[in-house]
């Protein structure tokens, strides 16, 4: 046993001893090992014990070890850092500035479990046999989602998307390349003015973050209700409130569906609803909210700004056989006023490819769009098209021709 996994037992013992809440108690917990560490490098000057290289590393090894997420507390730590995912226990990966590296971290699966069991302790979430999917958020906002065999062929399968802050606004994303300032300009509009926004992409295209720089142009003034599958959204208003799924209880009772959260949230005197994402039937539901003069925004896994459109038309249809397509493409045409698609390029950059608007017109079961904003020669240029509800834009104060004047 080398001298700081010797500090680490000790460490343990003492907290055990103390009752000291490691997750809580920040301040004794630092003292508590700041003191081991100073005994232990004082009994090695004797010679009977190994000494310890670097005191400070010391003290962070074993806090992150006792504290943290051991091994992994340095991919934490480091802001450059987006992703973690483990296929196996020596197979551990990171993602940075977009692209994946394999790190030379090395665990067991003893270790693994542990790690799981620890991260999700403050979550009240579980994952056993029984239920061998977990999605959980972290203390710091990361996102947690683990599966387990024998879905997984034989290792625990771990992914943890960091809560990277790195844009809070839309002017955020025009510094970050993802967005022009023109196009950001008529987004911030949009929002204000009340239109439907539907944000599609692929994974890590940077749709949650994007749903974020939407939301902080939403008047401060308004009662924002969010639903998601687990807490991811920072909305930067005073008036919110958010809701997440419930995973079901070992007796398989209790679960509580996003479908379930879009209907409650319609009793909850939303001036507006966000939902983080929309994958099966809770798009119905939504969509009626939406037609119903609640303004809203959501985000959907496309490839596109049409296929968002055809799959909003498709996901209700999960519903119910009563529910067909002769009542949900014109409700979408009805609902959703402007999709804004991202990718994650391969240069490691999330950028918009697009600003696609929906007029409200069907022709042929096939929902009519009109391009406001493209991306040609990498660059999100001004289309021909214009956003619906133009009166919108003029109670809240703008002038869409001079919103989407070329510059």
């Amino acid at each position: 046993m080398d001298a700081v996994m010797t500090v680490e037992s000790e460490v343990r013992e003492l907290i055990r001893r103390s009752g000291v809440d490691p997750a809580r108690d920040v301040v004794e917990l630092d003292r508590l090992v700041r003191d081991a560490v100073a005994d232990y490098d004082e009994r090695s000057l004797h010679g009977s014990l190994p000494a310890l290289a670097n005191i400070e590393d010391a003290v962070k090894s074993v806090k992150d070890a006792v504290a943290g997420f051991g091994p992994l507390q340095p991919y934490f730590d480091d802001p450059d850092v987006e992703e973690i995912w483990i296929n196996e226990p020596t197979k551990v990966f990171i993602a940075r500035g977009g692209t994946a590296e394999l790190t030379t971290t090395m665990l067991t699966a003893d270790g693994v479990r542990d790690l799981v069991e620890r991260m999700l302790k403050t979550s009240g979430r579980r994952v056993d046999l029984s239920s061998p999917f977990v999605d959980a958020v972290l203390p710091d906002g990361s996102r947690l989602h683990v599966v387990i065999p024998d879905i997984t062929r034989a290792h625990w399968s771990v992914n943890i998307r960091k809560f990277v802050v790195r844009a809070s606004h839309l002017d955020d994303l025009v510094g970050l390349g993802t967005l022009t300032p023109h196009a950001a300009r008529f987004l911030g509009a949009a929002v204000a003015s009340g239109l439907n926004i539907l944000v599609a992409g692929g994974t890590q295209a940077g749709k949650t973050t994007l749903l974020n720089c939407l939301s902080a142009a939403i008047p401060p003034r308004e009662r924002v209700v969010t639903c998601e599958e687990v807490f991811e959204l920072k909305i930067p208003l005073r008036d919110v409130a958010s809701m997440q799924c419930r995973q079901p209880s070992l007796e398989g009772t209790g679960e509580i569906p996003l479908r379930r959260l879009v209907k409650e949230a319609l009793r909850m005197r939303p001036s507006r609803i966000i939902v983080g994402e929309v994958r099966q039937a809770e798009s119905l539901d939504l969509l009626i909210a939406l037609n119903s003069g609640l303004p809203g925004m959501c985000t959907i896994h496309a490839n596109s700004a049409r296929e968002a459109i055809t799959k909003m038309c498709t996901l209700p249809l999960l519903a119910g056989e009563n529910v067909g397509s002769r009542f949900v493409v014109p409700t979408v045409a009805g609902s959703i006023d402007i999709v804004v698609h991202a990718a994650l390029e391969h240069d490691g950059v999330r950028r918009v490819r697009e600003i696609v608007a929906v007029p409200g017109r069907v022709e042929g079961d096939v929902v009519e769009t009109a391009d406001i904003f493209t991306q040609r020669e990498g660059v999100l240029r001004r289309a021909d098209g214009f956003p619906p509800h133009t009166d919108r834009f003029r109670r809240a104060g703008y002038d869409v021709a001079a919103l989407l004047a070329q510059e």
